[in-house]
């Protein structure tokens, strides 16, 4: 989860300054600071994630109360019986880590920046659309140009904008169930909820690759191209072909895509 809200996030910011400055976005981002931004956010996520393991967490003092409640007794038939852990969510992983930590600091202030970047990117864009559309009258080759790839980065802000709000609906229904069970101690939640809370946010991850394939084409581009190169053992050429056909557009997305799969 925290790997996918910090790669969410870094390509909100990525989308907000193909928008706000797309003539000096090729040269601000190149393959080589995106390598280093994974990489970060990979080491991020994991070190994060390993916080319960290192301490932070309620086994050692479940364990505890659940011995000092259930001693080891002996059946009326003289069957010597032992208490048992059960393994739940709650009752391994600490529910103050995941409220606080996990949910208030890794998760929530994410999604507000994301809804902000993705404002702000509606809000520009449609700024450049009417500067666009009043020069229509005189308007040359160059401008036509910028507003084809201006409806494209918006395509893609719609989608991306999509995938963040299906992360919102799966993830915070077991983040809200955690809260009440920090905040309300004696609150009964029932197991099904639960459970079912805790599937739809694993099913979060199923729901992506079908949202990107669908609304992004170069996602479906570029899943070809690793599938011909690397599955089929294949050297073919896969360009993504615009609308208008435009040499630009393919050697944008070959320069895009080749040091990403060649390193």
């Amino acid at each position: 989860m925290l790997w996918q809200i910090f790669c969410l996030l870094a390509v909100a910011v990525d989308r907000y300054l193909a928008v706000k400055i797309p003539l000096r976005y090729n040269e601000l981002v190149t393959g080589a600071r995106a390598r280093i931004i994974i990489a970060v956010l990979w080491i991020l996520s994991f070190v994060i994630g390993l916080i319960p393991f290192l301490g932070w967490n309620c086994k050692v003092t479940m364990c505890f109360q659940n011995v000092s409640s259930n001693q080891n007794t002996t059946s009326r038939e003289g069957i010597h019986t032992s208490s048992k852990l059960p393994c739940l969510f709650e009752s391994v992983v600490n529910m103050h880590y995941m409220v606080y930590f996990n949910f208030f600091v890794c998760v929530l202030p994410p999604l507000f920046v994301m809804l902000g970047i993705y404002v702000k990117i509606f809000t520009v864009a449609r700024k450049q659309m009417h500067q666009i559309e009043l020069k229509c009258s005189v308007s040359s080759n160059g401008d036509s140009h910028h507003h084809g790839l201006l409806q494209r980065e918006i395509r893609a802000a719609k989608s991306l904008s999509i995938i963040v709000g299906l992360f919102a609906l799966c993830w915070l229904p077991v983040h809200i169930l955690n809260c009440m069970t920090v905040f309300y101690n004696g609150l009964h939640k029932s197991p099904i909820v639960m459970n079912i809370a805790i599937m739809l946010s694993h099913a979060n991850s199923a729901v992506n690759p079908v949202i990107y394939a669908y609304r992004i084409q170069d996602f479906r581009n570029t899943f070809r191209k690793i599938l011909t190169r690397y599955v089929l053992c294949q050297r073919e050429e896969l360009y993504l072909h615009s609308s208008n056909g435009s040499r630009r557009n393919r050697e944008q997305i070959h320069m895009t895509i080749d040091p990403l799969l060649e390193g």
